[in-house]
């Protein structure tokens, strides 16, 4: 599995695999991304932490409908191990 940490009041869009941007009739489903019960506070702002599958290479995220900001959209490129997810979720103890 992989992960990433995004902002409360955001959501996923377009989501990329090895052979290009994800297709549900070749794979016969969506992409697996669920959203954990595991978030961190930082800079005021909550972060939650999400799940992908391995296969997901990159993830599109975007503001929900109705938020106020200047950014339209990101394309997260760089997931996360369970490691990483581990060592961020303890720094933030300090």
């Amino acid at each position: 599995m992989k992960y990433f940490f995004l902002s409360d009041g955001w959501t996923t869009g377009r989501v990329w695999e090895f052979g290009g941007l994800w297709n549900e009739l070749a794979w016969q489903r969506k992409p697996y991304i669920r959203r954990l019960n595991l978030s961190i506070r930082e800079q005021g702002e909550i972060l939650w932490l999400y799940q992908v599958e391995e296969t997901v290479l990159m993830v599109e995220v975007k503001p929900e409908n109705g938020s106020q900001t200047t950014i339209g959209q990101v394309v997260l490129k760089r997931l996360m191990t369970a490691e990483q997810v581990i060592e961020r979720l303890c720094s933030q103890r300090d």
